[in-house]
């Protein structure tokens, strides 16, 4: 029987094996880091109460941005104590995450509280309480695509804010080249149930329908896919699985449906080539909510 396809997700030593090739072959945490670096201080303006600082990082992963955002936070507020506290599913990345921080020196007014569950899960246990905690800079950085209700989950997290607090969303931009793949193929793909086909349109949309204020700010970047047209390379494999969201995607998908794929990512609408190589277009756009 051949095998059938199913979201890379339900793997974790594949989905954790390509997700960090792919950070090799992108330069998406190098520019993202340069965002923080010179975008995040002006945001962070007016933030906190004085005394102290809340953070939530939502599908925070094994937290390479977090701890940069965290930093950040420190050095525009160096005598304010920082709570940091994570909302990560997957035990294998909170114990990378945590490793992170015990080689990371001059943490000393920040403190870390960890949820290990789903943003829903999390949501379902704060609306149990009689008193929900407020923060004052929530952030989720490329995870919006594995909620089922994304509208809820915005105003959930937007009711979390404290007062002058700032939603920040990280997400593929609408000329995405990885997001027109997901478009054109997502419903064919293990992942349809999820929202890897949404972008910073559908949540500017979102956003619009709603009293509130933000702004976007523009985050290139791309990844280099060549060795994916490279029959049998494992790297090609590996980032092909990344791209698809599915689990050994070269050797499960339909002929059909992998060719058509194949044939797309080439194409001048998803990819540039340069130098010999080809380049998926991943742009991200930022997009922060303000707690007026």
């Amino acid at each position: 029987m051949a095998a059938t396809m199913r979201p890379l997700l339900f793997d974790t030593i594949r989905y954790v094996e390509s997700l960090n090739l792919s950070k090799k072959y992108s330069p998406e945490y190098e520019n993202m880091t340069m965002f923080f670096d010179t975008k995040l201080p002006d945001i962070l303006s007016g933030i906190g109460n004085g005394k102290s600082i809340n953070v939530l990082g939502v599908g925070s992963g094994s937290g390479e941005m977090d701890l940069h955002i965290v930093l950040k936070i420190q050095a525009k507020y160096p005598d304010v104590p920082i709570n940091n506290e994570v909302i990560e599913p997957s035990s294998e990345q909170l114990e990378i995450y945590k490793e992170l921080l015990s080689n990371t020196l001059n943490l000393g007014n920040i403190t870390f509280a960890w949820h290990q569950k789903t943003s829903s899960e999390y949501e379902h246990e704060v609306n149990g309480e009689k008193e929900i905690k407020k923060f004052d800079l929530i952030h989720m950085i490329q995870m919006i695509y594995f909620v089922k209700d994304v509208p809820a989950t915005i105003e959930f997290f937007r009711s979390c804010l404290a007062p002058n607090g700032k939603l920040m969303i990280i997400v593929l931009s609408r000329t995405s080249g990885w997001n027109i793949l997901f478009k054109k193929h997502g419903s064919r793909l293990p992942t349809s149930e999820m929202c890897f086909d949404l972008c910073s349109e559908d949540v500017t949309n979102v956003l619009d329908s709603m009293p509130v204020k933000y702004a976007t700010y523009d985050l290139p970047t791309d990844l280099d896919i060549t060795e994916c047209f490279t029959e049998g390379n494992m790297n090609g494999e590996l980032l092909l699985d990344q791209v698809t969201e599915t689990c050994y995607f070269s050797k499960t998908a339909p002929p059909d449906l992998k060719e058509l794929i194949m044939e797309d990512l080439k194409s001048p609408e998803l990819s540039v080539k340069k130098n010999g190589k080809i380049f998926l277009n991943t742009d991200l756009e930022v997009i922060v909510v303000e707690n007026q």
